[in-house]
């Protein structure tokens, strides 16, 4: 599927990554808040210095598989969502800063300027 995506944030082995990033960010244990951190960039590599991103990646990836994958790629992303929505706070304003704010993970604190 990465393969075959016209997408520019969708190359072999993106899939990977954002699962990889994903986890990474929710890693350190403990009860404090966790903040996204906005990339300073937006090519391929920088922007998943951006988790949001990688969230991104594997959304779209979830809407491109075949439903047998798709169970699979849900089984790893479900308990990693619980966990985001957990440690991250709401922003009560994400409406007005993001560009993408209709997707949940988006509408959540970040550290650093908004972007979009």
């Amino acid at each position: 599927m990465e393969r075959l995506s016209g997408d520019y944030y969708l190359y072999p082995g993106a899939t990977d990554r954002a699962l990889r990033e994903y986890r990474a960010f929710l890693r350190p244990t403990g009860r404090r808040p966790l903040y996204p951190r906005v990339a300073q960039c937006s090519c391929r590599g920088c922007s998943f210095d951006d988790v949001r991103h990688a969230r991104d990646v594997l959304d779209q990836v979830l809407r491109q598989l075949p439903p047998r994958p798709r169970a699979e790629l849900v089984r790893r992303v479900r308990p990693l969502d619980a966990v985001y929505l957990e440690r991250t706070l709401p922003d009560p304003f994400a409406r007005q800063r993001q560009y993408r704010a209709d997707l949940w993970w988006r509408r959540r604190l970040a550290s650093g300027a908004e972007g979009g």
